[in-house]
């Protein structure tokens, strides 16, 4: 299956498996440890992709997915129900992803195709998935067994440059929207392209505030630096990065540089640790770039064979293997976060099915206790795993319902985009 291209050229994709060890299977003990935190605190993951997954590969279809499609022979995934419930997540907000150089009212006519998709997953599953659009909603949602799904669009260019547009997709369930995905856009700058506003321009602050008088997170994943800064401070509401890691562990420009880190801690923000081995480590990111450049040059040579590119970068990955990670990798950004930032700040955004591959032993949506398992061996308290699984989620979102509630005077915002000359 195709995924989501995430670094430009330089992050290419591969199929080459990690190397290294199954992961150990929990022990009795610490598994009633995790069920317990998780029966109290639902486990709420920030970012999952099966929506585009199911439309790239698959007809949009909703079929079957509570049987195991990791063994499904065509574009198998990363989620489906059964494995939902072995990983206890409780609440997940689903991302509505749509290409980033798609503009305009297609733009708007794609994204409600994606939340279209969502709407019908969760239909077609009643005893295991319910909407949420509350805070609240989702604890309610948990405590009857089922999971909370909320939406969340990835990429400001799916409004269309319209505030109404922004409004009914908040009507529709939109929870967070991710004010850029890889390409800066007519209002905001992206982390992986050119800058153009020096991070937001006029009507992109304009956004952040609709956002807030709305309710809908802001969602600084993909944004440059200088737009992560300059919406904690414009933001009435604390921020969210639904699937990010920590940028004082691997520089990579999806990552979150430790001054902002700093500033979530003042303004009450959320970093949700992606697993994405080339985010997390700086030894695969270096992998990928060297991969695509053997791509590239043997692309160059054999111009009229991709068998033999293909044979090549075979080989090549033969004799290059990609760097191991596991969920002691994730678990080291999980601690660097809670150090710099505490642990009223971290939470889990995996991005399953919206990457080629997870770690060596974090693959699947089966695979949260893995990483909760680690955690409890750094010595993690119970407080502060039911922060990380949820309660930071559900406090920041509360918060943001909060600020909705004291602007009930404002009126929407009518800004329009100023048309490019």
């Amino acid at each position: 299956m195709t995924r989501k291209f995430y670094f430009l050229a330089a992050a290419a994709l591969a199929t080459l498996s990690a190397p290294g060890l199954a992961a150990q299977p929990i022990d009795k003990k610490t598994q009633a440890r995790i069920d317990r935190i998780l029966k109290r605190t639902p486990l709420i993951d920030g970012h999952n992709d099966i929506a585009f997954a199911l439309f790239e590969d698959h007809g949009s279809s909703v079929a079957n997915l509570a049987d195991d499609t990791e063994t499904w022979p065509k574009a198998a995934l990363m989620t489906d129900v059964e494995r939902l419930r072995r990983g206890r997540v409780g609440g997940q907000f689903w991302s509505v992803y749509i290409e980033g150089t798609i503009l305009g009212d297609e733009a708007v006519r794609r994204t409600i195709e994606q939340i279209d998709i969502v709407k019908r997953m969760i239909a077609a599953y009643p005893n295991d998935f319910q909407q949420a659009y509350t805070a609240k909603d989702i604890v309610r949602i948990h405590r009857k067994g089922r999971i909370a799904g909320l939406l969340g669009i990835e990429g400001g260019r799916q409004i269309g440059g319209s505030l109404p547009a922004l409004r009914q997709f908040y009507d529709l369930g939109v929870r967070y929207m991710t004010l850029t995905h890889n390409q800066t856009t007519e209002w905001a700058d992206s982390g992986t392209d050119e800058p153009r506003h020096n991070g937001l321009s006029p009507f992109g602050l304009k956004v952040v505030a609709e956002m807030n008088r709305l309710g809908m997170l802001i969602d600084l994943s993909h944004v440059s630096p200088e737009v992560m800064r300059q919406s904690i401070t414009a933001s009435r509401s604390p921020v969210i990065f639904s699937h990010s890691s920590a940028g004082g562990i691997s520089p990579h420009p999806r990552n979150v540089p430790d001054d902002v880190l700093r500033m979530l801690t003042a303004r009450d923000g959320v970093v949700m640790i992606t697993i994405v081995p080339g985010f997390i480590s700086k030894a695969v990111w270096d992998w990928s770039a060297n991969r695509a450049g053997e791509e590239a040059r043997l692309g160059a040579i054999h111009r009229a064979s991709k068998a033999n590119v293909d044979a090549g970068l075979k080989a090549w990955e033969a004799a290059n293997p990609r760097p191991r990670t596991d969920v002691t990798t994730i678990a080291d950004h999980i601690d660097h976060v809670a150090r710099v930032a505490g642990h009223d700040h971290v939470g889990i955004g995996a991005d399953m099915d919206g990457i080629p591959y997870g770690t060596a032993d974090f693959d699947g949506v089966e695979d949260y206790p893995l990483l909760f398992a680690e955690l409890i061996r750094r010595g993690w308290s119970d407080a502060n795993l039911a922060k990380f699984a949820g309660g930071n989620v559900l406090r920041v979102l509360g918060k943001a319902e909060a600020v909705s509630r004291s602007m009930a005077d404002v009126p929407p915002a009518m800004d329009q985009l100023p048309q490019a000359k």
